[in-house]
């Protein structure tokens, strides 16, 4: 396990950083973001846990998907491990 999804960083952030995040957050409903405009102009004041809050996403499941995939997730907002 060492990729890391950090909470508290921008979605914009995020997937700059590691690109396969955009199909895991497809794949969790967050279809939009696959839209470079929209990446780039909310994906960054964004976050996952603001974004989930936004479309009535549990936390608990984008959490335990991330971790399928092989990620540690950390950031204090909305990790039920901190």
């Amino acid at each position: 396990m060492n990729k890391t999804l950090d909470l508290t960083k921008t979605v914009f952030d995020l997937c700059a950083t590691d690109p396969e995040i955009i199909r895991i957050m497809q794949s969790l409903g967050f279809e939009q973001i696959a839209n470079p405009v929209l990446l780039n102009t909310a994906g960054r004041i964004m976050t996952i846990p603001r974004g989930a809050k936004a479309r009535g996403i549990d936390m608990d499941v984008i959490m335990d998907t991330f971790e399928r995939e092989g990620y540690h997730v950390i950031g204090k907002e909305g990790n039920r491990n901190e």
